[in-house]
């Protein structure tokens, strides 16, 4: 009898796992670690979320800052927190597959379980609005006059910011000089304050700060109808069109069930209108990659940022 009891209990268990419980996650609170300083694209990204997260499955989502390393401080930590789907956190590329090169974080980019990406942001450079660089034109040529002068401020290392820095000196020859910040939200009144050139930041940021930065070049596609009047790098006769990916990740333990219910529910909730049109018009660029494109898309991320990392001269 006993044995029966228990046969029939962790059939239960395991039926509940493989997801006949799906009905009722999340049944409370989820802990959206964002391992960044407040203010920056993943933070107010992640704020949008958690408001249509609490209007769609009437449960909070929680939005923690936690900022160190770059992100590597909550990366590192991630596989130590509960694997029960109600943590997540804030994942970045080309963060999470460069930092650990570097060997300077505590993890390796195979501990790092993304479920989905839902934007990306294109590389900007802004400069403050009384700055003497009216043109991308201008600041090239105060680099090339005194190397190392020009300081540009961008989030963390061996970060996307890091990486469009280092390629913006390969590129045009030059020597400017990398300031590293714990995220976009750090660093802004070290720009509107002048104590740095400028920063290798993103568009929304240049959108947000319009009227105290304005963006000298974009790595977008195509000109913002936030900036008519400011080329993109294609423009310029450079083939860039780069920028930083976000998602969310769970710790590793987290079972394959709760994963895909996650990329689901995140997958919802990039599928609201009015979200995507806030972003849309605040400068990110939409995107849904889901757990089943997941193992692909980083697949190729990976080859292209080591390329450019060992391009760069940042690896060997």
């Amino acid at each position: 009898m006993f044995v029966r009891k228990l046969v029939r209990c962790t059939a239960v268990l395991a039926a509940a796992l493989a997801g006949t419980g799906a009905a009722a996650f999340p049944d409370k609170p989820i802990q959206y670690i964002i391992p960044f300083a407040p203010g920056g694209e993943s933070d107010i990204t992640a704020r949008m979320q958690a408001q249509v997260f609490a209007a769609k499955y009437k449960q909070q989502m929680i939005v923690l800052n936690r900022p160190g390393a770059g992100g590597g401080l909550v990366w590192g930590q991630l596989n130590t927190m509960p694997a029960d789907g109600y943590t997540v956190a804030g994942v970045n590329l080309p963060h999470i597959v460069l930092q650990p090169l570097e060997g300077n974080v505590q993890y390796k980019t195979d501990d790092i379980v993304p479920v989905y990406f839902f934007q990306y942001t294109a590389d900007a450079i802004v400069v403050p609005e009384a700055s003497p660089f009216k043109t991308f034109q201008d600041l090239v040529k105060a680099a090339k006059d005194s190397p190392e002068k020009i300081t540009l401020a961008g989030s963390g290392t061996f970060s996307a910011n890091h990486m469009a820095t280092e390629r913006l000196n390969k590129l045009l020859g030059i020597k400017t000089t990398y300031v590293p910040f714990k995220g976009t939200g750090d660093l802004s009144a070290s720009v509107a304050g002048g104590h740095v050139s400028g920063a290798m930041s993103y568009l929304p940021f240049a959108i947000q700060q319009k009227g105290k930065m304005r963006p000298l070049v974009t790595a977008t596609e195509k000109r913002h109808p936030a900036f008519p009047d400011v080329p993109t790098f294609r423009e310029l006769g450079f083939n860039w069109v780069d920028g930083a990916y976000r998602g969310i990740a769970v710790p590793k333990p987290t079972p394959a069930a709760i994963q895909k219910q996650l990329s689901d529910i995140m997958f919802a909730l990039n599928q609201d209108p009015a979200m995507r049109t806030q972003l849309t018009d605040g400068g990110y660029d939409v995107i849904d990659v889901t757990l089943d494109k997941i193992p692909a898309f980083l697949a190729a991320k990976r080859r292209a940022y080591i390329e450019d990392a060992k391009s760069a001269g940042l690896l060997k």
